[in-house]
């Protein structure tokens, strides 16, 4: 099955609008709204499997057993990658060996059917550099949030695929957001700043999504969920996600919507089930006090492999204990969230400055990879650099310890430096033992009660 043959089966985008009307329940544009206004944190987890009366399964006890305010479907690896034979081979002989629902070759028939089992509103997150023929389906299905774009669904994920060819990709994606958005149905467009999820330094993460928000601005969306992933150290990621709003408002239209996201801990997790639970708590605790719109929860199976729809359950409820007024009695130095935020806007704005001086965004943006004023640290793509090098100073808060060819100023490198001379200065300091144990950092802090 080609994407055009995909295509072909699908209904009329007026029959897709009418769809999600007749649905009666909020889209997770509405959904973030909501919570935004209300400044209570909304909360979904991941969740995806091959077979598709038990994805439905799935999705129903998520929902009546911890009521969630979005629902995923996380989409398997052949979808991603467009390889849709081989996802319907699995799907049809051996479901449980796909690591996600095969929305592509299910149809958006049975999407739909999903949809009307549920009255949270649904969101897709995969990883692919080319969603095309996944995003038409989803949208056919009525499904109104989706992941990704052209940098950070390529360059973390992939070793050969041009980053030109995945930003025109989900350029095609925006600008169907966009024709959708004036029709009155407006798609979330998640962007996905957790990268690689090791050691990502707050201004690589929020530069990629800025660069992708400004893309897809261009393109006519509306509606914009930037996602941060969390480092662990509470001041920098509260400052983080403080910062998300600050660039919106700096480099992005008024009359677009911006909601910070954050993705608990992506990193290694404790295996023992009190330190899981702990690190999910702190988590949901640092969205709360950053200022958060959403959050991506885990479980505390997360060591041991896909977890139990239980232990996603318990998940969202521990998530959901720490957003209680019951904790706002914890206090955030906000000096030093203050200094940390303009410290990352400084970042950031030497990194994108370089990129939008060119003539057009898109080439703009690959050309900086290309050159090295854009990178991201540990990138599985011949396409990025990965000359950065990130390390924790001794807050744990993270910093760049060779900042390869960024075009950052002289005060930005002295200052990096400097956080990091009681690491780097130390006799015998050892650069791969470090990053080691920086990449670890919350099996050794959760462990110990040091978070």
């Amino acid at each position: 099955m080609s994407p055009d043959d995909v295509r072909r089966e699908l209904p009329d985008r007026g029959d897709t609008r009418a769809f999600i009307r007749s649905l009666h329940k909020p889209t997770v544009r509405e959904v973030l709204r909501r919570a935004d206004a209300a400044q209570w944190l909304a909360i979904q987890p991941r969740c995806g499997v091959g077979a598709h009366d038990a994805m439905r399964t799935l999705l129903c006890r998520l929902e009546s057993d911890a009521r969630p305010d979005i629902l995923t479907l996380t989409i398997d690896s052949y979808t991603r990658l467009c390889q849709f034979a081989a996802a319907e081979h699995l799907m049809r002989g051996d479901p449980a060996g796909l690591n996600g629902y095969p929305l592509v070759g299910h149809g958006w028939q049975r999407g739909r059917e999903l949809n009307q089992a549920v009255q949270a509103p649904l969101q897709i997150r995969h990883g692919s550099p080319d969603p095309r023929a996944l995003f038409d389906v989803a949208i056919a299905a009525g499904v109104t949030a989706f992941e990704g774009g052209g940098i950070g669904y390529n360059l973390p994920y992939c070793k050969d695929v041009p980053l030109e060819h995945s930003l025109r990709c989900w350029q095609e994606v925006d600008r169907a957001c966009g024709e959708l958005a004036r029709d009155g149905i407006l798609v979330d467009r998640e962007l996905f700043g957790t990268l690689t999820a090791v050691l990502i330094p707050p201004a690589i993460s929020l530069s990629m999504t800025l660069l992708e928000a400004l893309a897809a601005a261009r393109e006519g969306v509306r509606c914009l969920s930037i996602a941060y992933c969390q480092s662990g150290h509470l001041v920098q990621d509260v400052a983080a996600l403080r910062a998300i709003r600050a660039l919106a408002a700096r480099y992005l239209p008024a009359e677009i919507e911006v909601y910070p996201v954050l993705h608990e801990w992506m990193g290694p997790f404790p295996p023992e089930r009190g330190a899981a639970v702990a690190t999910i708590f702190y988590g949901a605790l640092t969205a709360k006090k950053g200022g958060a719109t959403k959050l991506i929860n885990k479980t505390y199976e997360e060591a041991l492999g896909i977890p139990t729809t239980a232990a996603n359950v318990d998940g969202i409820w521990t998530a959901r204990s720490a957003t209680s007024a019951l904790f706002d009695f914890i206090e955030v130095p906000q000096d030093q969230v203050e200094e940390e935020m303009s410290a990352i806007l400084v970042e950031v704005d030497e990194i994108v400055a370089p990129v939008l001086d060119g003539a057009e965004l898109l080439p703009s943006i690959a050309e900086g990879f290309a050159r090295g004023w854009l990178d991201i640290p540990f990138s599985a793509s011949r396409y990025a650099r990965s000359e950065v090098v990130p390390m924790r100073d001794p807050s744990g808060a993270i910093r760049f310890h060779r900042s390869g060819k960024l075009r950052f100023s002289e005060a930005t490198k002295r200052r990096n430096a400097a956080l990091l001379s009681r690491v780097t200065g130390v006799p015998g300091f050892d650069l791969f033992h470090t990053l080691r144990d920086d990449i670890a950092y919350f099996l050794a802090h959760a462990a110990t009660g040091e978070l």
